[in-house]
């Protein structure tokens, strides 16, 4: 239901330029490099956040010097935003292609028309869904509307465009000082080693001790003083940052102790690199309590899923519905707010987009048959969770916007019609992960646009001119991230604690294991198990805590570090006005993007610097060198202090 009375920032009579140029320019720019930095956030900590809010600060900030509009910030923010929905698309399946052994290395051709169609069917299913989602007074769209109050309030004065800058400069210094193809002066973490054994305690704080009886141990690491990883616990507050942290603790706590007690009396079959305890935990780790992680993260995307099952349904029959809907309204839009893309063009460039991708997935099968398969779920698992994402994006906002699971439902799907197909081994894998990726980039990107296009409704932008500037977004960040991808795994490698990709190494095990027959089915079931006690317990998320045992300690403890920040600023504003509580949140959540940014940034300059020949600590003679501990520490104070004060003092200019 349309809420009649509605009145945009920007009246529609009004003629303000708005395609322009530099804001084109500017859009692909951000899209460009906020696709990049949220590729790195994704396969270092297993999630992304939301490029909204910071694409519409740094809109407001370079445009306004050369006299943008309201609705060239909104075009360049629209613009810019797309890459990082197009980068949880792939970073949550490329690299799947090579960690299950598939490639060898990237195809960046095959990966760039993967995430091309996929970022541009996305923008094309939802233009027909448009109209009724946003216009729909049932669903909030939260970030959207917090998102369009930034942009107001920043037509008066300060955008808040410092925060985000100064924290993305702070966030990749420190980077840069302790990141491995850096300079690495700051110990990034210590591995803790508890040595119970049968009748004392000994703590040493190393990752080369190969001496100590292994019966009993307990191996752990220190926080990571990651700013990326600090601003993500922060972003998504105390309560689901301290979920994650607990599948972390129960993973290396609880279930590691229990299996290198277990194997103390031979580990020889985890002796990897130096053959320190550090590594032979982490071998052993990545070999029995992964796959239980596994295990739990597919019931828990399967759970979220279920518990969304009236939205779900609810955004299927409004994706049917709207395309009746979008017809029968074309012929009589007549404001300039109403205007879509050609339905017609649309349509067809949806069929051409489809048949395109049955020559793309014939090159992974070698047969039509499986081709027009592949390519035939691909357009309706691509349709329905694009219209399920505008939905549910207009319910909990993008941030929320579960597209693994949904990727994760369209592979099991793919995979098994595969076999029953007889379409096995790499072949097979690869046509399944296909589907995969596309899906995800089409979810990730739908959701993402709707958001968008509901702050460039709430402001007066015109759809069509927003529909253009998503495309060009798109098509900027699916022929450029693939270049992301290739340099960070060659500087710090996938599935390696630098790059875990943890929903990347659940669809790799999980195509691998239906198409390919090779599957830990014993510990994924186990995983299964514990997420199904999880929920018979009411435990919130299982998903979550399913991911924080995949991730490495280190980094869900620093997420949990980030999130506490998060809780002490809310407690000193517990009792101050919604007015001042949503302007410390507003500058908290800038500053938290630019940390996240700025650390993204950095490593993806260290890796192609690595790639090229470059080593920074060879030519400082810091080879070998693992950093001090004690600046390891003041990083954490520093970010806290930024994260707390600054948000806290915001209020003062409301009380002003």
């Amino acid at each position: 239901m349309s809420d009649k009375n509605f009145k945009p920032f920007v009246s529609p009579d009004v003629d303000m330029k708005e395609l322009s140029f530099k804001a084109l320019l500017l859009g692909v720019i951000m899209a460009i490099i906020l696709g990049a930095a949220n590729a790195y956030l994704g396969l270092r900590a297993g999630m992304t956040v939301a490029a909204t809010f910071p694409a519409a600060v740094i809109a407001m900030a370079v445009l306004r010097p050369f006299k943008g509009t309201i609705l060239e910030e909104n075009l360049a923010r629209t613009t810019g935003a797309v890459g990082e929905a197009l980068a949880a698309g792939a970073v949550f399946t490329i690299p799947a292609f090579l960690m299950s052994g598939v490639w060898k290395s990237f195809d960046l051709l095959r990966s760039s028309f993967l995430m091309l169609i996929g970022g541009v069917l996305g923008v094309l299913f939802v233009i027909v869904l448009r109209k009724t989602l946003v216009e729909d007074v049932s669903l909030p769209f939260p970030e959207s509307k917090a998102c369009a109050e930034i942009v107001k309030a920043g037509q008066g004065g300060s955008t808040g465009a410092g925060y985000v800058f100064y924290s993305m400069l702070l966030a990749g210094i420190i980077n840069f000082f302790e990141n491995p193809k850096g300079l690495m002066v700051i110990k990034d973490k210590a591995t803790l080693i508890f040595n119970l054994g049968l009748s004392k305690l000994k703590l040493i704080m190393s990752s080369s001790v190969q001496t100590i009886d292994k019966k009993g141990l307990i191996v752990a690491s220190t926080p990571n003083p990651a700013p990326a990883f600090l601003g993500v616990g922060y972003i998504i507050g105390f309560r689901l940052a301290a979920i994650t942290f607990s599948g972390g603790v129960f993973g290396w706590l609880f279930l590691m102790p229990v299996v290198l007690f277990l194997m103390s009396g031979d580990l020889s079959q985890f002796m990897t690199g130096s053959g320190s305890i550090a590594s032979v935990a982490s071998a052993a780790y990545s070999a029995t309590v992964k796959p239980i992680a596994v295990g739990g993260m597919l019931v828990g995307a399967f759970y979220t899923l279920f518990k969304m099952r009236n939205s779900l349904v609810s955004g299927i029959k409004k994706g049917l519905e709207d395309i009746k809907k979008s017809k029968e309204e074309a012929k009589s839009k007549t404001l300039r707010t109403d205007k879509d893309a050609p339905f017609g063009i649309v349509f067809l460039a949806i069929l051409v987009l489809v048949i395109a991708m049955v020559a793309i997935y014939k090159s992974f099968t070698g047969g039509f048959g499986s081709a027009i398969l592949a390519a035939i779920i691909m357009a309706i698992a691509g349709f329905v969770f694009a219209a399920v994402a505008g939905y549910l994006v207009g319910i909990i906002g993008s941030s929320s916007n579960p597209i693994s699971g949904l990727t994760l439902s369209t592979l099991l799907i793919a995979a098994l019609l595969m076999v029953a197909i007889g379409m096995k081994g790499n072949p097979g894998v690869a046509a399944v992960l296909g589907v995969a990726t596309v899906v995800c980039c089409i979810a990730g990107v739908a959701g993402d646009m709707m958001q968008d296009w509901k702050v460039g409704h709430i402001l007066g932008g015109t759809p069509w001119r927003m529909q253009i500037g998503g495309m060009i977004g798109v098509i900027a960040a699916g022929v450029t991230l693939i270049f992301s991808l290739k340099y960070l795994n060659e500087a710090y490698h996938l599935g390696s604690s630098q790059l875990p990709a943890p929903q990347a190494g659940l669809m790799a095990m999980m195509s691998k294991g239906i198409v390919g027959g090779e599957m830990s089915w014993i510990l994924v079931i186990a995983g299964m198990l514990f997420a199904v006690a999880l929920i018979l317990i009411e435990s919130p998320s299982p998903m979550l805590i399913a991911v924080g045992m995949y991730l490495p300690f280190e980094t869900t403890a620093a997420i949990f570090v980030g999130g506490l920040f998060k809780w002490i600023v809310e407690r000193i504003v517990k009792n101050k006005s919604e007015e001042e509580k949503v302007k410390v949140e507003n500058t908290g959540l800038l500053i938290a993007s630019g940390l996240v940014a700025g650390e993204a940034l950095m490593g993806i300059i260290c890796a192609i610097l690595f790639a090229a020949g470059v080593n920074i600590a060879q030519k400082f003679n810091l080879v070998g060198f693992e950093g001090y501990m004690s600046l390891n520490l003041l990083i954490f104070i520093i970010i806290g202090f930024i994260l707390i004060y600054f948000p806290v003092k915001s209020i003062k200019k409301v009380e002003s």
